[in-house]
């Protein structure tokens, strides 16, 4: 997905194509992208949710004159890939994003089309969306990305068999956290699963902390360019609680050597090696993927604990508030791209995304939550991201990609004890804000 963190980073599976297979397909000379006479290139993130993705390509393809191919690039290198070829013959015609920091740079660029025109002659293309979602991917005052997927917020989520047989409950607070932390321990079991070896997961952490710690402000004014918002009293002590949980042995010993987009953290959480994993909520179609019984039957989920004194409010979320779908200004089909856009709000759209636990952000979302498989999860996800007052990007979606690699150095080195609290501080002092 971090998505994270940043994305939605859920298992890279074998529907995942390789890159070089099918993008060689692009462009040729003088081609723009997609660069076949008759096909427009989508490029996503190589997933479990994949499936959905496919089936709408297939859908697009039963009318389309121009053909939509659907490339996958797996999880864990798919930002590397992007940069690589967005600016190449090889570029999709419509790419996968997380909006935000994550497009900036390509639309400063000039890389990208604006879909102002799009939605002139389809108002719908924005109107179907929630707009606080939809505005995640305006920039400068123009629209460059159309809601995909779904609303991905951060939760804790938790097996609960491994919870019932050490007497644990799913914690409401930092303090019950730490107690949990010490039962489960004492029981022989990792408390929580950490795929630190994609650094990712380990910085929804951070979000998290912070927020409940120092509220949302802290991260916008230190986003916005004030860089003393990172050396307050309130970051210093987001960071000794952080301090406090790993020394309390949450994560166990080997967490950086753990990645989620191999599967490695949620089959701890599955087998029950592990109590809890803090996740996007793809964790959920991720674990109904990979193991389907236990996401049925001993799966759970709870919002992020609360700070005694904290200034952020209990009901704050973090995570990603969608992921978007962006065109290259120099596609050569932007009447197809258009037409596939549209299929972002049909009502096929979100019933299978709702089938594999995503949460759409379209307008026509609420009259199928009744109807999915698992209507409690996705009812009780709605009413979270509905009632949330402050729904922070990820950090690393927040900033330029350029910031990407010295955030996940930072909160990895942190973790594992190569940099203090001052040099963490000091590493996102470092960032680029524009």
């Amino acid at each position: 997905m971090k998505k994270r963190a940043w994305f939605p980073r859920a298992v890279a599976g074998g529907a995942t194509l390789a890159l070089g297979l099918t993008l060689t397909a692009c462009g040729g000379d003088g081609a723009s992208a997609g660069g076949d006479s008759g096909t427009i290139h989508v490029l996503v993130y190589g997933d479990s949710a994949n499936k959905v993705e496919k089936a709408i390509v297939a859908e697009f393809n039963k009318t389309s004159k121009v053909k939509a191919v659907l490339d996958t690039v797996p999880g864990a290198d798919y930002q590397q890939k992007l940069q690589t070829v967005i600016n190449t013959k090889q570029a999709p015609d419509v790419f996968f994003n997380w909006g935000g920091g994550s497009i900036q740079p390509f639309v400063k660029a000039g890389l990208l089309l604006p879909l102002d025109d799009f939605i002139k002659k389809d108002p719908g293309l924005k109107d179907n969306f929630l707009s606080s979602v939809f505005n995640t991917a305006v920039v400068d005052g123009k629209s460059y990305g159309v809601p995909m997927r779904g609303t991905q917020p951060v939760l804790m989520f938790n097996n609960k068999k491994v919870l019932a047989d050490a007497g644990v409950q799913p914690p409401q607070t930092w303090d019950e956290l730490i107690a949990a932390v010490k039962k489960l321990k004492a029981k022989g079991v990792t408390p929580i699963a950490l795929g630190g070896g994609d650094q990712w997961p380990t910085l929804m952490w951070f979000e998290y902390l912070y927020d409940r710690v120092a509220g949302p402000e802290l991260f916008t004014k230190a986003l916005g360019g004030d860089k003393s918002a990172w050396e307050s009293e309130d970051s210093k002590k987001a960071l000794s609680m952080l301090k406090e949980l790993i020394d309390a042995g949450a994560f166990g010993t080997n967490f950086d050597s753990v990645k989620f987009t191999d599967g490695g953290s949620p089959q701890l959480l599955a087998s029950g090696k592990a109590g809890f994993e803090l996740m996007g909520s793809w964790e959920y179609s991720t674990q109904q993927d990979a193991s389907p019984d236990f996401a049925k039957n001993d799966l759970g989920y709870t919002n992020f604990p609360t700070v005694a004194g904290g200034k952020g409010d209990a009901a704050n979320v973090v995570g990603n508030t969608n992921n978007f779908y962006s065109v290259l200004k120099k596609t050569e089909h932007p009447e197809a791209v258009a037409e596939f856009l549209k299929l972002m709000y049909s009502d096929d759209f979100v019933k299978q995304q709702l089938a594999i636990g995503n949460l759409p952000t379209t307008t026509n979302t609420t009259k199928f939550l009744d109807t999915a498989d698992n209507p409690d999860y996705l009812k009780y996800q709605f009413d979270l991201v509905d009632k949330a007052p402050s729904f922070q990007l990820s950090w690393d979606q927040a900033y330029p990609p350029s910031g990407i690699t010295p955030i996940h150095q930072a909160v990895q080195q942190f973790f594992n004890g190569q940099v203090d609290a001052d040099g963490f501080i000091k590493a996102m002092q470092a960032l680029p804000t524009s």
